[in-house]
């Protein structure tokens, strides 16, 4: 005897025959149920292959990058970063200078850890801020600093003070708003 299930159609009662979801008089919603599940098996696959590609390889790319990530799995990192956000009560430090209020819980480093590595564990360099705020000051970091993957380092000065990283990165969101439009 077959196996059998009921009909996915949407008030629909009668039997489908395994491995078909649909029954007879429904059965032309079957090919579109499985392009569907085709789509959806890829890209979750091709999803979580990048993801660990991510993890495994760009993360540990070389032996500095690899004690980085390293650092921020340790117990001192996340008592560090639970300080942070009680010192800076989970608001955006560089939304607040910007006059908005935001709450978030991403921990950034006002210098960049590429760059200045001494300050990397250094309370004064922790700042509670947003993610798009902290999207928008990895950009200013890459121009300014020259961090990233293929930067080229400048010998530009460091800048600390949080107000004025807020406006050197709000304006780069700005021009780039207006390209895009």
């Amino acid at each position: 005897m077959p196996r059998i299930r009921r009909c996915r159609y949407l008030g629909c009662h009668n039997f489908a025959y395994v491995p078909n979801h649909y029954c007879r008089k429904h059965i032309a919603h079957e090919a579109e149920l499985q392009k569907r599940n085709n789509f959806y098996r890829f890209h979750r696959y091709n999803n979580s292959a990048r993801q660990r590609y991510y993890n495994k390889v760009v993360r540990n790319r070389n032996p500095i990058k690899a004690e980085q990530n390293k650092f921020y799995h340790s117990k001192q990192w996340k008592d560090m970063r639970l300080i942070v956000l009680n010192r800076d009560y989970s608001l955006c430090q560089y939304c607040k200078t910007l006059g908005k209020v935001k709450e978030d819980n991403v921990i950034d480093h006002v210098l960049p850890v590429e760059r200045f590595p001494d300050h990397m564990k250094d309370l004064q360099n922790l700042v509670t801020c947003c993610q798009e705020c902290h999207y928008w000051k990895t950009r200013f970091e890459e121009q300014y600093y020259g961090t990233g993957l293929h930067g080229k380092p400048t010998n530009n000065p460091p800048v600390t003070d949080v107000k004025l990283i807020a406006n050197l990165f709000n304006r780069l969101r700005n021009e780039h708003t207006i390209e895009t439009k």
